[in-house]
């Protein structure tokens, strides 16, 4: 999705469905289980640094396989340039690989162009009225 990166939800005055825009329905799938592949030991330490923190990331709850192995293609990729003979990189091949990353979603900027935004896990809260018994079984000496 190219174009300008989208402000966070929280940022806007009001929520994009009030605005009419971007109304597009979203075709649904079923998610597979996922087996991710585990990262080559030789590869450079910034294609495994990046592979591994893919697989701790938020956006790798909507991996599939096919993710996985892209990304796992990509690091392979980006550790052949990274080990490149005689020092000798191609800044086409460099952008070519970080366009690609762009498809996984890597950055938060490409995350929100396709409406994804990651937040803070929500805290669970104890519903008031069971704190409430809990103090009043308390004071009765139930506790």
């Amino acid at each position: 999705m190219p174009g300008p990166v989208p402000e966070r939800e929280d940022n806007l005055a009001r929520p994009r469905e009030r605005k009419g825009g971007d109304a597009t329905p979203v075709t649904r799938g079923v998610l597979r289980s996922v087996t991710v592949p585990h990262p080559d030991k030789n590869w450079h330490p910034i294609a495994l640094r990046l592979y591994k923190a893919l697989r701790t990331s938020g956006q790798a709850d909507f991996y599939q396989d096919s993710d996985w192995a892209f990304a796992y293609s990509l690091c392979e990729d980006l550790s052949y340039y990274k080990n490149a003979p005689g020092g000798k990189r191609s800044g086409q091949m460099l952008q070519t690989i970080y366009s690609a990353f762009e498809r996984l979603l890597v950055s938060e900027g490409d995350r929100r162009r396709v409406r994804i935004e990651l937040h803070e896990p929500e805290e669970e809260s104890t519903p008031a009225s069971v704190t409430a018994i809990a103090d009043y079984r308390k004071d009765l000496g139930l506790a």
